[in-house]
């Protein structure tokens, strides 16, 4: 978002020049031209006060001169159609009444939130933008479709008393007008110096033998980053000159595999199969890889891969042997409890089962006579010392149980009892009688019990009449 107006630094009149100047708005968040005023021209950095048409508003004069030209063009807009004039430069009472409406916008985006929240809309309030004269405020949000907030801006207008516009941006200009520092330890391209954005795919990261992880190349707006188009025309370049059919070469020892490239090296790494089931990287140079290719294509097999007058550069690694002089404590792992079959995890009572009893930690206090019970239990004679029992005379009776008599089968019955098999018969039913009502689920003892409760109470104390009954009339 910032800009450098390298012409205004030269001390010489632009003759070609031309009176639109670009105006930036909150620190380049919004850049728009308009007329400058002939009598008192602004010149850059020079904060000025500006008409929009509906009011005005306070912005920085960001270039001047025929830069302006190269931005219209750019932004493919018309000479004819900028209208809108410079008022004058802005005094310390215009610059004072800016930092206030700027300072109500943080509280004024939250409110905003809240307030869509509460309607359900699948939107997100991103930033807001107070005009300089405080009459109008500019509502930036993202989302993914189309969003009707034809009750969200009457909610807008009745909370904040201004006149509200709503404008949908997308994840690149949200992350541009928020602005933050990248990976690489720099502001974010989109909120310095970048000015359009151009798709990124992930074809960009396979060419530079990227590894595809989104995380690493997402950028803080959630989209591939932008630089993995800054290199992409060299990396195209030079793999150029790789041939496309060497992924497989075979020699008299066997077949390597390709794994990799190294693209400004000029190396290929292969593996190679040494013994059975253990393989070994080989580096090869680019020339050996055409070589090698172009005799397998003859049917001619190299007797080893590297190239025989080629001088190997081995790499001599500086460290220093630590072994025995470094030791890392040892990691005490905690043994898990067996859980015994059917009993419940700690914290858990019910079933009738036992808890386990915690530990009791030992007692500050001094030691204390024993009770009476503990006595007694500590003068016991040891399991040791204990008096064999006497064997036990099988033909006794145990305890004062007396053996069984005989039951008698020709004795009556016990009680009212009958001997099974011989019921009671059934009185026969008089046919002239005459035949009864069926009985309703709810009726029987139940009613008649109630019907004879209510007629034994009586007169009520009070002289009243009984309450109705809520049982059916029989």
């Amino acid at each position: 978002m910032n800009t450098y107006d390298w012409l205004s630094v030269y001390d010489f009149e632009d003759p070609t020049g031309t009176d639109i100047v670009e105006i930036s708005f909150k620190k380049g968040a919004r850049k728009e031209f308009f007329r400058n005023n002939t009598q008192n021209p602004a010149q850059s950095r020079d904060m000025v006060v500006v008409d929009t048409g509906t009011g005005y508003d306070v912005g920085v004069v960001s270039i001047t001169g025929e830069l302006v030209r190269l931005q219209m063009k750019k932004k493919r807009v018309k000479e004819a159609t900028i209208t809108n004039p410079v008022v004058r430069i802005a005094n310390d009472r215009d610059i004072e009444r800016l930092n206030e409406y700027r300072a109500l916008e943080k509280q004024a985006m939250v409110r905003a939130r809240a307030i869509s929240h509460t309607l359900g809309l699948d939107m997100k309030v991103c930033d807001v933008e107070y005009r300089g004269d405080g009459r109008k405020a500019t509502f930036y949000y993202t989302a993914e479709g189309r969003v009707d907030f034809r009750e969200l801006v009457r909610l807008f207008a009745k909370e904040f008393q201004i006149k509200v516009e709503m404008r949908q941006i997308g994840a690149r200009q949200e992350s541009a007008r928020i602005g933050g520092i990248g990976t690489c330890g720099r502001e974010l391209c989109c909120s310095t110096w970048l000015t359009d954005f151009k798709s990124v795919n992930t074809h960009a990261a396979r060419y530079q033998n990227l590894s595809i992880n989104q995380a690493k190349l997402s950028g803080q707006c959630g989209r591939l980053k932008c630089c993995l188009n800054y290199e992409l025309d060299t990396y195209m370049e030079a793999i150029d000159e790789f041939p496309q059919d060497v992924d497989v070469l075979k020699f008299q020892g066997g077949s390597s595999s390709l794994i990799k490239m190294d693209i400004f090296k000029r190396l290929l790494y292969y593996s190679v199969e040494v013994e059975k089931g253990r393989n070994t990287v080989m580096a090869l140079s680019l020339d050996r890889v055409k070589e090698v290719k172009a005799l397998n294509l003859k049917g001619q097999l190299p007797d080893q891969l590297q190239d025989p007058n080629a001088v190997v550069e081995e790499e001599e690694m500086d460290f220093a042997d630590v072994t025995g002089d470094i030791e890392l404590p040892d990691i005490k792992k905690k043994k898990k409890k067996k859980k015994k079959p059917g009993q419940r995890p700690e914290g858990q009572s019910g079933g009738g089962q036992k808890q386990p009893q915690q530990k009791r930690e030992p007692s500050d206090r001094p030691n204390q006579p024993k009770r009476e019970h503990q006595q007694r239990r500590d003068d016991q004679r040891p399991r040791g010392d204990q008096k064999p029992r006497e064997p036990r005379d099988p033909n006794a009776p145990r305890g004062d149980q007396r053996p069984r008599e005989p039951r008698d089968p020709n004795a009556p019955p016990r009680g009212d009892q009958r001997p099974r098999g011989e019921q009671k018969p059934r009185e026969p039913r008089d046919p002239n009688a005459p035949p009864q009502e069926p009985r309703q689920q709810g009726e029987g003892n139940n009613r008649n019990r109630n019907r004879n409760r209510n007629r034994n109470r009586g007169p009520r104390p009070d002289g009243g009449e009984k309450p109705p009954s809520n049982n059916p009339p029989a």
